[in-house]
């Protein structure tokens, strides 16, 4: 069956839009660059110098559809590892997830424990408070590392108990604790856009486009770019491909970029910062 382009739906609204998606687990992981020149050359008094050097794009990505759900680009704060589970909790409509993993990066745990935290009743007359919920499980991945080589890799709990983790990974999609499909898509990533390749003469020279060129190439991969491990088998050597968005049934075909960039928007999921209030 061959996979060819088809025309948008004309009422694009939200009720014809099958968003969220049905995203079930969620990797974390941040991705490093720098912007007119490295972060040493800087200078922090400086306010020409507040947007440049050190840029991390934080990634939120559903690692069984390979979708991207969520980027934040800014400085290594926790404020940004915030927003960016905060967005993921939005954009899953703040439904239960069967895992979270990231790497050891303290703020995700911060982050997490705040955007996922729930009322609990207390008694009259004392201030509520809150908790985690009982389904979140949440686990990181520490890497041992020799000669600046991965010598052994280990799964650590941070929320839940053991026993909802080894329920988490029966579901699972490689059933372990692991981060390699959000690394490999900060890879993929790094050579669709050429401003975050190492070693180069090509790194971004503005903030403001570096920015819009992470969001450009990361969020249209999601309809716009077939990724191989996805696609379906046919008919004896005959695939039909398909990109993330297929996969986590938001279309049924391999958008153009000109219709990608066409699709009306609704500003539904263009959210704010995150704020406890």
């Amino acid at each position: 069956m061959p996979c060819g382009l088809a025309v948008t739906l004309s009422n694009a609204t939200t009720n014809c839009w099958p968003f969220p998606p049905s995203t079930q687990e969620a990797q974390l992981d941040e991705k490093w660059s720098f912007v007119a020149k490295k972060q040493k050359h800087c200078n922090p008094d400086a306010p020409e110098d507040a947007k440049c050097g050190d840029c991390w794009d934080y990634v939120a990505l559903d690692p069984e559809h390979r979708l991207v759900v969520s980027v934040v680009v800014g400085k290594r704060t926790e404020e940004n590892a915030r927003q960016v589970v905060h967005e993921l909790y939005e954009r899953t409509d703040g439904r239960p997830l069967n895992l979270i993993t990231s790497d050891e990066y303290a703020s995700y745990a911060t982050a997490i424990a705040d955007v996922y935290a729930e009322p609990e009743s207390a008694p009259s007359g004392k201030a509520p408070v809150e908790r985690l919920p009982d389904w979140l499980v949440y686990a990181t991945v520490h890497k041992t590392r020799e000669k600046n080589r991965v010598v052994k890799v280990e799964a650590r709990l941070v929320f839940g108990t053991l026993l909802d983790l080894a329920a988490a990974l029966l579901w699972a999609v490689l059933g372990f604790v692991n981060t390699v499909f959000v690394e490999r898509s900060n890879g993929t990533d790094r050579h669709r856009n050429s401003r975050k390749a190492r070693k180069t003469y090509r790194f971004s020279k503005d903030w403001g486009v570096h920015e819009a060129m992470t969001y450009f190439t990361l969020y249209s991969s999601n309809f716009c770019w077939s990724v191989r491990t996805l696609r379906e088998p046919v008919a004896p050597k005959r695939y039909r491909q398909r990109t993330p968005a297929m996969a986590a049934a938001l279309t049924d075909h391999v958008w153009s970029l000109k219709e990608w960039l066409s699709f009306p928007s609704n500003k539904r999921y263009k959210l704010p910062r995150f704020s406890r209030n």
